[in-house]
């Protein structure tokens, strides 16, 4: 049995869900609107402070989109009560990061800096202080956006496992190796 798909999602206060025809799921919050189409199987109940998502069949296929649709929701809540951020930090001598709006600048040791155009659902902050590495912070209503925008920033430069260098989610326990030995 599903877990996840059983349990009901609590609504914030200034959440409205709309589930129109079609099951076009729209949640409009303080900080924005997200909207999902779930698989017409589904059925989405809203009653008093809570949304349920039940599957009409034991079948393999619906008890797999309950969990998915369930979570899918949950997250969309929460995104527009809260938000999502993601932050990545930038390992290495003479790695930098900065920002000029929705551009992000990225030297990262190859012979040309690398410019990333994110996208306007996403706002980023790139902060460089003295002594530490610069840090960029992805905060966005959207949680899937905010982690396929942070894992291309990570693509450009994965971290290395001996030294330690290259771009790095804050937090990430890496995996080292200890290199030849005289």
């Amino acid at each position: 049995m599903s877990r996840i798909g059983k349990s009901p999602i609590t609504l914030a206060s200034g959440v409205e869900i709309n589930v129109s025809k079609g099951n076009l799921v729209t949640v409009k919050g303080p900080k924005g609107e997200l909207k999902q189409q779930v698989d017409p199987d589904m059925t989405i109940n809203v009653e008093d402070g809570e949304m349920t998502v039940v599957r009409p069949t034991d079948s393999k296929r619906h008890r797999s989109m309950h969990g998915l649709y369930r979570s899918l929701l949950a997250n969309m809540v929460e995104g527009v009560t809260n938000g999502f951020e993601k932050q990545l930090e930038v390992v290495g001598v003479g790695y930098r990061a900065n920002n000029t709006g929705q551009l992000l600048e990225l030297t990262v040791g190859y012979s040309h800096p690398i410019y990333f155009v994110i996208p306007d659902e996403v706002k980023v902050e790139a902060v460089m202080e003295k002594g530490k590495n610069p840090i960029i912070k992805l905060t966005s209503i959207d949680k899937q956006l905010v982690g396929q925008v942070a894992a291309k920033i990570r693509a450009f430069r994965k971290p290395e496992p001996y030294k330690g260098k290259g771009i790095k989610f804050v937090g990430e326990e890496l995996r080292r190796k200890q290199g030849k030995t005289a």
